[in-house]
């Protein structure tokens, strides 16, 4: 039975769906990235391995990282693995808080098709970049707009959205 906590997948992702180039964020954002900070604080993340690995930060601020992982890792404790999502969702259900997907591809993939209630936060970053890693097609979806709040930067402009089935 699918956990009953919405799943919440927060992503910064451009017109062209990609998330990643070369293991790392294909741009840089401040209002972003504190986005990001303030909603995961203290609350459960689960990420796949490259993630875990390219984001020293999972595990400050209180959160409970969850790092999804089809070989053994080792980790420090109280960082937690799982073989698949299904099985980090699971281990999820026992700890309190709100669980957020962090990526990447594979793990979004999975996430996105979840049977559960889930949540998308996404920023969109309006360009289209190079990359090699990317969100799966969330336009093809009936959500509803929850907010919306446009951003900009003097390299980027980027619209907020959380948007639920």
């Amino acid at each position: 039975m699918p956990e009953s906590r919405p799943l919440n997948l927060i992503v910064s992702c451009a017109e062209n769906r990609v998330i990643g180039r070369d293991g790392k964020l294909p741009w840089s954002i401040p209002e972003d990235w504190r986005f990001f900070q303030e909603k995961t604080a203290g609350q459960i993340v689960i990420l796949g391995r490259i993630c875990y690995e390219t984001w020293p930060g999972a595990v400050r601020d209180g959160r409970r990282a969850i790092v999804v992982s089809s070989v053994p890792l080792e980790v420090p404790a109280g960082v937690r693995t799982a073989a698949s999502l299904p099985a980090a969702i699971a281990l999820a259900g026992g700890l309190a808080g709100e669980i957020y997907i962090c990526g990447g591809q594979r793990i979004y993939e999975e996430a996105i098709a979840w049977p559960g209630p889930i949540r998308l936060y996404l920023t969109l970053v309006h360009a289209e970049v190079p990359g090699d890693r990317f969100f799966p097609e969330w336009r093809d979806r009936a959500w509803r707009q929850v907010a919306r709040r446009e951003g900009s930067d003097r390299h980027w402009r980027y619209t907020f959205l959380t948007l639920e089935p």
